[in-house]
């Protein structure tokens, strides 16, 4: 080969490694290739061993392909494990007149060799491999330029080796995160409240349809609008989860629609929106009922026409989205009370999925509890065997105002805090016990039994809520004036 076509030819090999997957046989044709170039009468590609340290055949090219393949070579053993041992290249014309030849695998399998080439490969400049070639076909002995070419192909392969390991290693990582992430998500339990959400789900799947998943705090909105999303035929695309209710306006503007360079003050450059990045896939769009009647307008051109301005844009953008939306307030009565825009309220309410509370679905408890005591107990190499019976009960009695997500808290303070392996009582939260064990007091007016059970009722609330006031009052569906007010009538501290 004369050197333009020498450089067109590694040059197509380059890319090549850039884009063939496939390692075995992107390795398979760099050593018949390189068998070719060389015009050498057989070829083999030896990788290390990481446990053994020893030199293995991975690819045999010539007449004793699968003889030689079954051996191994020791570090040192041979010219491929000299090269291996010392990290250097070798070229040997006269293989009976050094003393480095080992005939071990030639004359086991009985191929005659008179000289060899061999290079190794290369990895941050530690040894993964030997590439060698034997003889010429032409009944020539190997030459230096024969050494050259190798090494050149040595090179390659080391590369496309690093490549494809690290590409494996990258896949295996992601097929791992894409199990626990399943596992994280996955809708547990056998009740007939929670079969029919998810028979539900998989009916409106196969639509565009906007859908509005309606339900307490704590019941599980985003698990259900995943599922819905990977029963979809947009499950290959992506989905965006959202938090209306976490940022403030101007924030969740920019976050929805993205900003053309310059738009505002901080505009550096030039930003993709939410919406723009879940084109082709799905939007879920939690806490709806938090936005403002500013952003509902904007939200509803986007649901009308599939168009929305960058901020500070001159072009419309124009997006294939499925909306989900959430959220755990009565959107009817914000219609009513001109909180929350009608039109909006129509254009999400296509399709309705109302989730049942915690309360209401009371025989997945059991299931819920021992999926949550397995995964919390494995992160924290904690052996649990299970819940007692009367602590069962118990979590079997509560009202669970916080849902799914409360038992999950309640869940993982028994894991940390628990001594043995059962949990017990004394492991559960004070809200979940004091309620298995509150005894109705008699003798009590009517208004005193009510003061009791709101003022239990409120404490145990907040201590959800960990003291927090504002998220208490909204999980409780009332203004945060009304609850202060109540915490000050019925004297909690």
């Amino acid at each position: 080969m004369n050197n333009d076509r020498n450089v067109e030819f590694f040059r197509g090999i380059a890319d090549l490694i850039n884009s063939v997957a496939d390692l075995d046989n992107l390795l398979n044709m760099l050593i018949v290739t390189a068998t070719r170039v060389t015009g050498a009468r057989a070829s083999s590609l030896l990788l290390v061993d990481k446990k053994t340290d020893n030199l293995y055949f991975h690819i045999a090219i010539g007449d004793k392909t699968e003889k030689i393949k079954q051996f191994a070579l020791k570090k040192g053993e041979g010219i491929a494990g000299w090269v291996a041992k010392h990290n250097k290249p070798l070229l040997v014309k006269d293989v009976n007149s050094d003393p480095r030849w080992s005939p071990k695998v030639s004359a086991s399998v009985g191929f005659e060799t008179k000289s060899i080439a061999c290079a190794p490969l290369r990895d941050a400049g530690e040894v993964i491999g030997v590439l060698e070639i034997i003889d010429r076909d032409d009944g020539e002995t190997l030459r230096e330029e024969d050494m050259e070419r190798l090494q050149a192909f040595s090179d390659l392969a080391a590369a496309a080796l690093v490549k494809a390991r690290s590409f494996n290693s990258v896949e295996k990582r992601k097929k791992e995160l894409q199990s626990e992430l399943a596992e994280k998500h996955r809708i547990i339990g056998d009740s007939p409240a929670i079969k029919k959400a998810i028979e539900d789900c998989r009916k409106v799947a196969g639509s565009k349809a906007t859908t509005l998943i309606t339900g307490d705090s704590g019941t599980g909105k985003e698990l259900f609008a995943r599922l819905i999303h990977e029963l979809s035929p947009r499950k290959d695309n992506s989905l965006i989860v959202v938090n209306c209710g976490a940022l403030p306006e101007t924030l969740l503007e920019r976050e929805l629609f993205g900003h053309e360079k310059g738009a505002f003050t901080d505009a550096d450059s030039q930003k993709i929106g939410l919406f723009e990045a879940a084109d082709g896939g799905t939007i879920f769009l939690d806490e709806i009922g938090e936005t403002t009647q500013a952003m509902q307008v904007k939200l509803l051109r986007v649901l009308q026409e599939e168009v929305f301005f960058r901020i500070g844009g001159q072009s419309s953008i124009k997006v294939d989205v499925r909306v989900i939306a959430a959220t755990n307030k009565n959107l009817e009565e914000m219609v009513a009370s001109h909180e929350f825009r009608e039109d909006l309220y129509y254009r999400l309410n296509v399709i309705r999925l109302k989730l049942p509370s915690l309360k209401e679905r009371k025989s997945d408890i059991p299931i819920l509890t021992e999926r949550f005591i397995r995964r919390m107990a494995g992160d924290l190499n904690r052996s649990i065997k299970g819940v007692t019976p009367d602590a069962m009960n118990a979590l079997k009695s509560y009202s669970w105002p916080g849902n799914i997500r409360q038992l999950e808290n309640a869940v993982e303070r028994a894991v940390i805090m628990g001594d043995s392996e059962w949990i017990g009582l004394d492991d559960l939260p004070p809200e979940i016990t004091e309620v298995a064990t509150q005894e109705i007091q008699v003798g009590l007016t009517l208004k005193e039994a009510q003061d009791n059970f709101k003022k239990n009722f409120i404490v145990q609330s907040l201590e959800f809520q960990g003291g927090n006031k504002t998220r208490t009052a909204k999980m409780l569906d009332i203004q945060r004036t009304y609850l202060s007010r109540l915490i000050k009538e019925l004297e909690i501290e």
